[in-house]
């Protein structure tokens, strides 16, 4: 059977609640392998809830339904504060990115409770900005950033990431609406150990079962090499 667009394969699927230090409960949800341990973790950031971000962001969707079952990830997604989805709406109101970095703490911190292993940081979009900003812990093993516009994150930010010292990998939609591949290696030329990977024909929202399947091969090419490249068909 072909992997498609709605394909949902087997998996433990729990709803989760995470706790802020500034006292905001947010809504997510947990994807493991459905009968063995996870062997890594991606706690993913979704894009900006202003122009309708939220955790089943469809790349985001497809990786909780695929990559428990095809390369022995957890995915963890969550809404930011003041975002909804069908899983209900996470306490607070948007922050622009700054009161979300106790959003961050609590997701990284769900992970380090719950002995997930080996975190990686999945951003798009807005949630690279998160990523780039608030997830250099030293729990995180690296961070891959999805149409990362750097407008709220700054070259400080990425000074601080280059200190860090974990991996990270940027992929660039050739057609990105903010942010294209030249200009995107120049601007992570001063993180040394980031790669920008350029990705042909790509929009900013990766609509498109070719492209998403670009954005999750490379994932688990990372993550977890030994599952590269997923499958097409089960």
């Amino acid at each position: 059977m072909e992997i498609r667009a709605a394909t949902v394969l087997p998996a433990r699927r729990e709803p989760i609640e995470l706790q802020t230090a500034d006292g905001l409960t947010l809504v997510g949800e947990l994807a493991q392998p459905l009968d063995r341990p996870p062997v890594a973790t991606l706690v993913t950031l979704h894009p900006l809830p202003t122009h309708g971000g939220f955790m089943d962001s469809h790349v985001y969707k497809k990786a909780a339904n695929r990559l428990p079952a095809l390369a022995d990830l957890a995915v963890l997604r969550f809404n930011t504060r003041g975002t909804s989805s069908e899983r209900g709406t996470s306490g607070g109101a948007f922050d622009g990115g700054e009161g979300e970095r106790f959003d961050v703490a609590a997701a990284l911190e769900h992970a380090e409770f719950n002995d997930l292993p080996r975190v990686w940081v999945v951003g798009w979009s807005f949630g690279t900005e998160l990523t780039l900003k608030w997830a250099h812990d030293p729990l995180v093993e690296g961070a891959i950033l999805l149409s990362p516009p750097l407008h709220r994150a700054t070259d400080d930010d990425l000074d601080a990431w280059a200190r860090f010292g974990r991996p990270l990998v940027a992929m660039v939609p050739e057609f990105d609406d903010y942010l294209r591949p030249e200009e995107a290696r120049r601007r992570f030329a001063r993180v040394p150990q980031a790669e920008v990977i350029g990705v042909d024909g790509a929009k900013h929202l990766w609509v498109g079962e070719p492209y998403v399947r670009i954005v999750l091969n490379e994932i688990v090419r990372r993550v977890n090499p030994e599952a590269y490249p997923l499958p097409t068909d089960i």
